[in-house]
């Protein structure tokens, strides 16, 4: 189901929330407005008071792209999510659009802590449940993938990461939601991509 946390104590990256303010582009005000609103951020002296390396409340942020998403439509929600490759923490080893979809459930574990300690640990290779996942199967002598997210994020946000993952390394990459499957906007906990490249 989007918009609600799986368990409590979960932080977000503030470098990551930055996407929020990049996806409004021209508009930046209006997402500043949303994450004031929501007790994320301050504005002072007509500066944003969001510091990158600190970390904030991922309930909050939460509560921000349900009333963006209730205010101002799915639209927003997706083109924030476009803007996440740019700002959040990925791996490096990131090449083509295979490996691009795969890194989005290690970035997204990088950009989160629980209790304090980070989701996931590039020197251990250990993670963290308490978020969901950004699926990745691959089909076999196909240009396809499939992605089942199970995140709180709301669906529209993820199909543009995703989107924006696979058109970083092939502009003509589509990234479909399935239909014919579960949905978080309907309650669910999943939703399905196709993403065809």
């Amino acid at each position: 189901m989007q918009f609600k946390t799986f368990e409590p104590n979960i932080e977000v990256l503030g470098q990551a929330m930055y996407s929020m303010i990049e996806g409004f582009g021209a508009f930046k005000g209006v997402a500043i407005k949303y994450l004031v609103a929501h007790g994320i951020c301050e504005k002072k002296d007509n500066e944003l008071l969001l510091d990158p390396a600190q970390w904030y409340s991922l309930d909050q942020w939460l509560q921000a792209f349900e009333k963006i998403s209730r205010d101002l439509g799915d639209t927003s929600l997706f083109l924030t999510g476009k803007c996440i490759p740019i700002n959040a923490k990925f791996p490096t080893w990131v090449k083509d659009v295979e490996s691009a979809v795969k890194s989005i459930d290690i970035a997204f574990h990088m950009n989160h802590r629980k209790n304090g300690i980070d989701m996931f640990n590039p020197a251990t290779g250990t993670m963290l449940e308490g978020i969901g996942h950004y699926g990745f199967e691959k089909i076999a002598d196909k240009k396809v993938i499939i992605s089942v997210c199970n995140t709180p994020y709301p669906c529209e946000f993820d199909r543009g990461i995703i989107t924006a993952m696979a058109n970083k390394f092939e502009l003509r990459a589509t990234v479909v939601h399935d239909n014919t499957k579960p949905c978080r906007k309907n309650g669910q906990d999943s939703c399905t991509y196709i993403i065809n490249y």
